[in-house]
């Protein structure tokens, strides 16, 4: 007992010594709003809208995809199905829908970064998906593990992101039968923030729940969600076997799964902002409600990811107003179903991350922010469509997120916020500088950018003319040598290499 104790005693000791030398960073809380959300749609446009979606489902249908039991699961709730054609009657859908719940709590393995989703609240998750990544010292080049862990450290150390992410970048060093327990292992070590669960197979979303009970607890996995997974549709109308099943793990798992049709307006669906709505609404309508086939009360994200096209060369185009609209409609008939909303993102169609990038990332975040979006991914790194995930870009973005922070607080309306006294104190002529109110104030009165550059020309010309990119690399390389791992306690750190060891040897590598 005496050798117990005085190991617990060192390890105290231990655990105070390295917090004392550790760099301090902030990390903000999601974002809840104090501003309304901006709604485009009147009674009327929502009313038909709705009522075309649900002729859509009904007379039209939707296709589930090399998936017998789901077909079984759509036939006993009421539905006709043809072949691999599901027609949901009238009103089905949307009964089915009730039971989702309209706001949750995604744990994070440090209980001060869980985050709520849904409601007035934002949470903000960075890039998902490029296979390439970009920086300034190595340009353009495919994604590797230690690029995707780099990913995870920034992430962990932004204040304005609240979540981990997902596949931040596809490491193609890895074999792709078993990279997921890799990047799993990363957002579970390297971060103490939420993160995002595999979906590339089946199997890879039952390893993401087998794991989670490592981190988390088995009993606590099934009775919280500590998970969230992105699902998406395959538009026009089509559900896949692999993302459905991977939906089928997670929701009988309890765990969140983000339904969300991908369109590329012209492409994969009608070039009006109406009738993309019609055909969103009717795919959300039936993903989710699938999920609660599955299991009721399963926690689901109503989602859709919106581009618009360049009728000339057929390349996704990004920040666009009508975009924006239908960002704007979805928001409002999502709320009208009462499921949480994610959509918009850092998004732009650039190579670099230029005044193209920060024009259209700018156009697509305050649309986001203004449209009610309550998760929103791709916040941070995206480039090039979505095919590069870029270090300067995220740094670039989690700086500029501070602005949604700032914005969704609104105006305050006290006797602080009125400021009465201070108008008083200087009167006619004079300036706010010195007085009372201002130096109670000014260190949090006014958002202050960590990354752009506000010197005067003379300074900023002797320190080198360095544009955005040049101090976002300098950033990106201060931030990764100043990161310091979160600790995890030993015996789940070993449970969970021990789980990836036997996983990868139960299996051939495998690279398609």
């Amino acid at each position: 007992m005496a050798e117990a104790r005085t190991r617990r005693r060192g390890g105290g000791g231990a655990a105070r010594r390295a917090e004392r030398t550790a760099v301090s960073f902030e990390c903000a809380k999601f974002i809840t709003r104090n501003i309304p959300n901006l709604e485009i749609l009147n009674e009327e446009a929502m009313e038909i809208i709705e009522y075309n979606a649900e002729t859509v489902l009904e007379e039209v249908g939707v296709n589930f995809v090399e998936n017998p039991a789901a077909l079984a699961r759509w036939k006993e709730a009421g539905a006709d199905v043809d072949g691999e054609r599901v027609r949901i009657p009238r009103g089905l859908a949307r009964e089915l829908c009730k039971t989702a719940p309209s706001s949750f709590t995604q744990h994070a393995r440090n209980p001060e970064r869980n985050v709520e989703i849904g409601g007035k609240n934002m949470v903000l998750a960075p890039v998902y998906g490029p296979p390439f990544v970009r920086d300034a010292d190595g340009g353009r080049r495919y994604a590797t593990i230690e690029d995707f862990r780099n990913f995870v450290r920034l992430g962990y150390m932004s204040k304005w992101l609240h979540h981990s992410g997902g596949t931040v970048c596809e490491p193609t060093d890895v074999p792709v039968n078993k990279r997921h327990l890799d990047m799993l292992h990363a957002h579970m070590t390297l971060s103490d923030k939420p993160f995002m669960g595999s979906v590339t197979a089946p199997e890879r979303a039952q390893d993401t729940v087998d794991m989670c009970g490592i981190l988390f607890g088995k009993d606590f996995v099934q009775q919280n969600t500590v998970t969230t997974s992105l699902i998406n549709i395959n538009s026009p109308m089509q559900f896949d076997d692999v993302m459905m099943g991977a939906l089928e793990v997670f929701a009988a798992n309890n765990q969140a799964a983000i339904i969300s049709p991908f369109i590329v307006g012209g492409a994969m669906a009608p070039v009006s902002v109406a009738g993309t709505l019609t055909q969103v609404l009717a795919e959300v309508l039936a993903g989710v409600a699938y999920s609660q086939l599955i299991r009721k009360g399963a926690p689901v994200i109503a989602g859709t990811f919106v581009s618009s096209i360049d009728m000339n060369s057929g390349a996704p185009t990004f920040g666009t107003p009508e975009a924006a609209n239908v960002t704007y409609g979805a928001g409002q008939l999502f709320r009208r179903l009462g499921l949480p909303y994610r959509s918009a993102g850092s998004f732009n169609g650039s190579k670099l991350p230029d005044a193209q990038a920060a024009y259209e990332t700018a156009n697509s975040l305050n649309t986001g922010l203004l449209s009610g979006v309550n998760f929103m991914l791709h916040s941070a790194g995206w480039l090039e469509g979505g095919l590069v995930a870029s270090f300067e870009k995220f740094v670039m973005d989690a700086d500029q997120l501070g602005v949604l922070h700032g914005i969704a607080k609104g105006v305050e309306v006290d006797v602080n916020g009125q400021a009465m006294d201070a108008i008083r104190e200087v009167g006619p002529g004079g300036h706010y500088l010195g007085c009372d109110h201002t130096q109670k104030n000014f260190k949090s009165a006014f958002w202050r950018s960590e990354l752009l550059d506000y010197k005067p020309y003379e300074t900023w010309e002797e320190e080198g003319a360095r544009d955005t990119q040049a101090l976002a690399s300098e950033k990106v390389k201060k931030m990764l040598s100043d990161y310091q791992e979160p600790a995890l306690d030993p015996g789940i750190a070993e449970g969970l290499k021990d789980y990836i060891a036997e996983k990868k040897a139960s299996m051939p590598d495998a690279f398609t």
